[in-house]
């Protein structure tokens, strides 16, 4: 493993500066490491750098300094915005998840790399836990990713989320096409899981989608009782999205960055898996599994994949599986 790890003892840290990714379940899942980072060093001013999809994770991370945005640009310039903010400043310890050459060259007494440690076949948390030096042996308990809420944040969901009674959470849409179960097929498991015999009788059911994808969402909320579906398409802050879940009794969705916060949130999650990688990208945590169908990801993801234009990859996943897989996870945890 490449692991860069130069630290200076005997002074007490100002400054940590965490580059991580620019993809939304990346980001959730670096967390682990970020709170790690706060735990060994208490009172840090932290700066995060990440792309503008997953910057609303970090507004409430204790010692916030600074969330630096990266928007991307040609021949990589947006790392000059970074390069900018950093080099005037002395840092304690620099922890880069995205290896950016820039990182290497700005002042600071530790520096941690993903390196080759990105590589590895394993769990993305484990795989990130391991540059820290923090085991990757199941019972070695890598640190688990955590988000931080402001009381806005929780206030929000108390708002959207009024009153008594169980709260199924659904997330139908994913970051590419291929990775998207049938809306008709989550509609019936919804309604299946709130049915009388289900794990959730009479649950309301929230609707979780960003504005862009609220044509993906529609058909979804079309075939829902209209009294119990709770409508979260739209631009709702991400960390009031996860006030959110941490108030559903269970969560399911497709292998994307919500899933990851609804697994954060500790709440019972069903990840639905077709051309992605379970064992890299497995809600984290007990309270979490990954479902697919019979076929496994080296035979549902075909060679040149067009990911723009690519169908459903997940029609082997029945409706009958999930339901199970569901059931099984609510019996466990309950």
């Amino acid at each position: 493993m490449e692991l860069v790890d130069s630290q200076c003892s005997g002074e007490a840290l100002t400054r940590i500066l965490f580059i991580t990714s620019n993809r939304l379940g990346d980001a959730v899942l670096s967390t682990g490491v970020l709170a790690r980072m706060i735990e060994e060093y208490p009172g840090a001013k932290v700066t995060i750098v990440c792309g503008p999809v997953p910057a609303g994770l970090f507004t409430g991370v204790p010692g916030l300094e600074s969330v630096v945005v990266l928007e991307k640009k040609k021949y990589s310039l947006h790392w000059w915005k970074m390069w900018r903010y950093s080099i005037l400043k002395f840092w304690d310890v620099i922890v880069d998840l995205r290896n950016a050459p820039l990182s290497y060259a700005l002042f600071a007494k530790r520096q941690i790399h993903l390196g080759r440690a990105g590589k590895l076949d394993i769990h993305r948390v484990a795989a990130m836990a391991s540059m820290i030096k923090a085991q990757t042996e199941p019972q070695a308990n890598p640190p688990s990713p955590k988000l931080w809420t402001l009381p806005e944040h929780k206030l929000d969901a108390e708002n959207l989320i009024e009153g008594d009674g169980p709260v199924l959470a659904i997330g139908p849409t994913a970051n590419w096409s291929g990775k998207m179960w049938p809306a008709e097929r989550f509609a019936e498991l919804a309604l299946r899981l709130t049915a009388p015999d289900g794990i959730l009788p009479g649950a309301r059911i929230l609707v979780i989608a960003h504005s862009s994808e609220s044509h993906l969402a529609a058909p979804i909320l079309q075939a829902l009782p209209t009294d119990r579906t709770i409508n979260l398409v739209g631009d709702t802050p991400l960390l009031s999205v996860y006030a959110c879940l941490e108030r559903a009794d269970f969560y399911v969705g497709n292998d994307s960055g919500l899933m990851h916060m609804a697994a954060a949130a500790g709440t019972p999650t069903i990840g639905l898996f077709g051309p992605s990688r379970e064992k890299h990208y497995a809600p984290w945590g007990p309270k979490g599994r990954a479902v697919r169908g019979p076929k496994s990801y080296e035979e549902v993801f075909p060679e040149n994949y067009d990911f723009r234009n690519a169908p459903c990859m997940m029609l082997d996943l029945s409706v009958d599986i999930a339901l199970s897989a569901a059931r099984e996870l609510w019996n466990e945890v309950s």
